[in-house]
């Protein structure tokens, strides 16, 4: 049995020999009794078995030379094949080459043949030799094939030790398709992600540029575009909202609302789901996107709508993994609603639609809020610290969730100790000592807060996080404000835009008297981003500039967004407002 097995390549060339017309045996003939040509011989035949036997066993060097022998005498493209096959189960990358080579010459019309010497050339680092093998692909593709096959050009050199080199040979030899309006988009977002590969950021953006001048329809340029966009790389964005003017695909206004969610810029992100949700309504991931996002803002009549919709949308979906942790998340959200409306009993019958095995973190912390929402806290911590640990992953979301768990109860202190448990096993969790900064504040233990973070910043400089929030606790407690701005504008660097931050900067300029320099802040983070804490900052600023009612709307929209929110109510009660 073992024997067959090893021999089942030698079958199939035997097989397609018995077609290849280069010889004849007397025996070869058609049911007409005319000769069937053949370049099956007896000798022939002998030496290929003899050629297999050879490879599979201890002789592969001998093997290799017998089959690329016969690929010689028949001009057989598939013992051509099996001789660089051969040659790579030896690891032997230059006899590979050399049979692939000799492929190449005996049939140079031969696209498989070119392909195998373009890849083998690449995989030894060759990568000057390769232009012209990769010339010939181009010019060996179909028309209809090229946009593919110039779009798997940077997959191909992806492993190619000196990336600035490939992207300069890739570009040399893609001239002719560069300066051709129908494969120019396609060819100039090759050199882009080639340049990408290489670190020229700059350079992928100039050529997302000039494909994108070529068509401003094509996708290619807006999908190049959306990788490289980055506060630090503006150029990139104007690329991806010129495709939008035209009529863009929805992956790619999805692609781009998921960029901008990164960016924390919600707004603008719920903009491009709105647009999808209304122009593509069967676009099922824009809906679950939109109703997470809808759950966050404590929209829940328009979440619950958006969520169950995609819910309706995946059960024509093929079953799969995108599928199955889809519907997850979907459910999670919509059990999370179902709790905020205090029906304990619907948030666990849509926890128990979950199948999906990975999700049982997720699933069983929405479970223990639910219990803990009851007054079962203690039973809803057995719950989580019973969920199996597959990887050491698994492990990290189990302490988060308790953690979060706890501090949703205000349990600081015990949320507090837990953290230090775990940090104690690994000191250089810098996300574990930011947690336990804020648990230190809660607990008005300020000093030991300012200790975690300094000591978070200098094992991180670019932790903006740690920033933010050590400026935003002296703007709190009206301190130390001009250190204060200086922490939080460092912030802003590491994260030009987030609506939090500025947030945090719109209350320093605020404690220092500067309130028209305030409210411009605050104004523009809360239009970036509806949110309580944000709210309470600008209502406060409004009320002290004697724009009362203004100030009175924008809290009443607040309490909307969280009526539970410590900020906004700490504000109201303050200030003795009842909006």
């Amino acid at each position: 049995m073992k024997r067959q097995y090893r021999l089942a390549p030698l079958a199939l060339l035997l097989l397609a020999l018995a077609h290849a017309p280069h010889a004849q045996t007397p025996e070869s003939t058609s049911d007409a009794g005319s000769p069937v040509p053949t370049a099956l011989d007896a000798e022939l035949f002998y030496q290929l078995l003899l050629g297999e036997i050879n490879a599979v066993d201890t002789e592969p060097g001998a093997g290799y030379s017998l089959i690329l022998d016969a690929a010689r005498k028949t001009n057989d493209a598939a013992l051509y094949q099996r001789a660089v096959e051969i040659a790579f189960q030896a690891r032997s990358a230059d006899s590979a080459l050399q049979a692939a080579l000799a492929w190449k010459q005996a049939q140079p019309d031969s696209r498989e043949a070119n392909r195998y010497v373009l890849q083998i050339m690449v995989a030894l680092n060759r990568v000057p030799e390769s232009a012209e093998m990769l010339r010939r692909e181009i010019a060996l593709v179909r028309p209809a094939e090229l946009p593919g096959a110039l779009a798997s050009i940077p997959r191909l050199y992806g492993r190619v030790s000196d990336k600035k080199l490939a992207a300069a040979v890739v570009e040399q030899a893609l001239a002719d398709q560069l300066a051709v309006p129908e494969l120019g988009p396609a060819a100039w977002t090759a050199v882009g992600r080639m340049r990408m590969a290489a670190g020229d950021i700059a350079g992928a953006i100039d050529a997302a540029k000039r494909a994108q001048d070529i068509n401003p329809r094509a996708e290619g340029p807006a999908l190049l575009a959306l990788e490289l966009m980055d506060p630090k790389q503006p150029q990139a964005e104007p690329i991806v909202r010129r495709y939008m003017e035209g009529a863009p695909v929805p992956e790619v206004r999805m692609g781009y609302a998921r960029v901008l969610l990164d960016a924390q810029r919600y707004a603008e992100a719920t903009q491009q789901l709105q647009f999808i949700t209304s122009e593509r309504p069967q676009f099922g991931e824009a809906w679950l996107v939109q109703g997470t996002l809808q759950v966050q803002d404590n929209q829940l009549q328009a979440a619950d709508a958006s969520l169950k919709r995609y819910v309706d949308l995946a059960q024509d979906q093929a079953p799969g993994e995108e599928r199955s942790r889809g519907l997850a998340q979907a459910y999670l959200s919509l059990s999370q609603i179902a709790e905020k409306r205090k029906d304990f009993a619907l948030a666990n019958a849509w926890l128990d639609k979950i199948e999906n095995s990975q999700d049982l973190v997720a699933a069983q912390n929405r479970r223990a809020s639910l219990m803990a929402r009851q007054g079962k806290l203690e039973e809803a911590r057995k719950l989580l610290r019973s969920i199996p640990e597959r990887n050491p992953g698994d492990a990290r979301n189990k302490l988060t969730a308790e953690v979060q768990l706890l501090r949703d109860n205000k349990q600081y202190k015990a949320a507090y100790d837990l953290l230090a448990e775990a940090i104690k096993r690994d000191p250089t969790d810098l996300d574990l000592l930011y947690d336990q900064a804020m648990l230190a504040e809660k607990m008005g233990n300020n000093a030991d807060m300012e200790r975690l973070l300094r000591q978070v910043i200098a094992a991180k400089p670019d932790y903006h996080p740690a920033y933010n929030a050590l400026g935003y606790s002296f703007a709190e407690r009206n301190m130390r404000l001009p250190e204060a701005r200086q922490l939080i504008q460092k912030a802003l660097e590491y994260a030009p835009g987030d609506p939090f931050i500025s947030d945090s900067l719109g209350w320093v300029e605020f404690r220092l008297g500067n309130r028209s320099e305030a409210l411009r802040i605050l104004d523009t983070a809360y239009k970036s981003r509806p949110d309580a804490e944000i709210a309470a900052h600008l209502g406060e600023v409004l009320w002290a500039m004697g724009q009362r009612d203004r100030a009175q709307t924008v809290w009443k929209e607040g309490l909307l967004l969280n009526s539970d929110n410590e900020t906004l109510q700490d504000t109201l009660k303050r200030l003795r407002v009842k909006p």
